[in-house]
């Protein structure tokens, strides 16, 4: 890059310039001084920000290391910017030609809206994300806006996106023209009214009755669900228009929404789901489908878990769903309380639904769809409406290492109110029955490792406050209570009760701590308690 000079003239006058402000008093130098630190001060601003935009190649540029403002270290730039001979309008000209001149060195930027995250792609097979269904963005990352998934090109959609605008225009002012007849406009109305609905009566009427089935029994084995079905000859050409319309419109107020901020497009973007006459905000994200996952918020019926876009299409659903508990057996009933066994193989739909839901509320779960291995527990509250979800865990079938919980959630607005050790100790009762020793499967969440540890810590107070013998072993609590020995030790050493002492390992009986849980526990109550003579249930046989 060629050596820029910010002189009016050549070198010499520069150097004249210098010459001759070399030769002045030490007033004259004085006032010389403080007009060139001003100068230099406000062109060291205005070329260090313009220094930042212009690219500069380190190897082909031969010229010496520029100062902050710009310029080669030389004296004769500064002798410039500070001559008394040169004006305060030559220096600002000097500044202008030099920007003109590194603007012009520049690369042309392709520029696209700030917000378009090029690591984003549209999820439609063979699209390469450029084009929008509105035809009024260059860029598109989602279904709902792509052009190839609606069997339109970009430059199609660019046409539709005229035409509807220059209906709005005709529309428009035709309105305007009847506002301006002040003496008929009623009259007016009606006969375009009158005028329009016959026309639209005449299109309807000019529909292609014989369908290319050819043509449709290709499109939908070629592409599957990855393009729209071919909605031509299906209905008349307005009502086909009427729909394409309603589409472009939805398309564009979700690119307004994400251009806002208030969808996104990666990450967790179900914001917040309506579970019942809950509207619970989502903590983590869920695979759930694309067209789904993009909305901000998702409507769920709580009976079979059916997830849906809107409040209507939630309403229709309720209004002819008959579902008013979870399927399955019903195993455990006291009260309202109640617990439902759902194999995951007979009933899959639904426990992929729940692990979906489960999903939102969890950070470490990783099974969404291979459900078929798996017992589900599931806990509900009745009313006169139905059973209301209120939590569940799920376990395998046949687990090697004695899992009785693999996953375990108690849904939000149930949460501190002792559902959770309910479930954990409904999971415990399971192993009873089965005689077998169980713990729940790692990694757990940080809600569910605090739930467990305070349940472990409560079995354990209460099995010494109950204990009148002078010896006791590990391995009797374990048989007693079902709980892994290694959880117990963990537990004894949090509370300090674990002691090491000649050579033998003691249990020491704290009553300070055992007090403590009887004073708590008078003031819970035993409202939230699990019967055993309440479960009617057998370990199931196979698989």
């Amino acid at each position: 890059m060629p050596r820029r000079k910010k002189n009016a003239g050549s070198s010499s006058e520069g150097t004249e310039d210098s010459d001759f402000s070399a030769e002045h008093t030490d007033s004259s130098e004085s006032d010389s001084h403080t007009v060139r630190n001003t100068r230099l001060t406000r062109s060291s601003l205005r070329l260090s920000r313009n220094s930042q935009d212009i690219k500069q190649s380190a190897d082909h540029d031969e010229s010496p290391p520029r100062t902050p403002t710009g310029n080669a270290p030389s004296s004769e730039s500064d002798i410039d910017m500070s001559s008394p001979n040169v004006s305060h309008d030559e220096s600002l000209a000097k500044e202008l030609s030099l920007k003109e001149s590194g603007l012009a060195h520049r690369p042309k930027r392709r520029r696209f809206h700030e917000s378009y995250n090029f690591n984003m792609k549209c999820p439609t097979p063979g699209c390469n994300s450029l084009g929008h269904l509105t035809g009024k963005h260059e860029r598109h990352f989602s279904i709902s806006g792509c052009p190839l998934y609606h069997n339109l090109s970009a430059d199609e959609c660019k046409v539709k996106a005229s035409s509807r605008d220059k209906h709005v225009e005709e529309r428009t002012l035709s309105q305007r023209q009847d506002e301006n007849r002040h003496s008929a406009r009623q009259q007016a109305q009606a006969e375009r009214q009158l005028r329009y609905k016959e026309k639209v009566t005449e299109m309807r009427r000019k529909r292609n009755s014989v369908p290319q089935k050819d043509k449709y029994m290709e499109h939908r084995p070629s592409h599957g669900s990855s393009r729209e079905p071919l909605l031509e000859n299906i209905t008349s050409d307005y009502d086909l228009e009427l729909f394409r319309k309603a589409q472009a419109r939805a398309s564009d107020d979700l690119e307004k929404l994400r251009l806002e901020g208030q969808v996104t497009e990666g990450g967790n973007m179900i914001k917040a789901i309506v579970f019942g006459r809950y509207e619970l905000d989502t903590w983590y994200h869920s695979p759930y489908p694309e067209e789904y996952a993009r909305l901000g918020r998702l409507y769920m019926c709580e009976f079979c878990l059916k997830y849906m876009k809107s409040q209507t299409i939630l309403r229709r659903h309720m209004a002819k769903c008959v579902w008013k508990h979870p399927p399955g057996d019903e195993i455990y009933r006291k009260g309202a309380i109640s617990v439902f066994e759902v194999d995951g193989k007979k009933n899959k739909i639904y426990c992929q639904n729940l692990c979906l839901l489960a999903k939102l509320f969890l950070d470490h779960k990783t099974l969404y769809y291979d459900v078929e291995p798996f017992l589900f527990y599931v806990m509900t509250e009745a009313d006169n409406t139905g059973c209301h979800l209120v939590g569940y865990f799920s376990k395998e079938k046949n687990s090697f290492l004695n899992y009785n919980v693999s996953c375990i959630l108690t849904m939000p607005q149930y949460m501190r109110q002792g559902y959770g050790k309910m479930l954990i100790d409904f999971s415990y009762l399971l192993s009873k029955v089965e005689e077998k020793v169980g713990s729940p499967e790692r990694p757990l969440s940080d809600l569910g490792l605090i739930s467990y540890r305070s349940y472990w810590k409560e079995v354990l107070l209460r099995y010494l406050h109950n204990f009148q013998g002078k010896e006791i072993s590990i391995k009797e609590i374990s048989q007693e209570t079902a709980v892994n020995p290694v959880d117990i030790v963990s537990t004894l050493q949090s509370l300090q009760m674990l002691k090491y002492w000649k050579g033998k390992h003691l249990i020491l009986k704290r009553q300070d701590l055992i007090d403590d849980w009887k004073t708590k526990e008078a003031k819970r109550g035993g409202s939230k308690t699990i019967d055993p003579t309440a479960l009617k249930w057998s370990p199931p046989k196979g698989t």
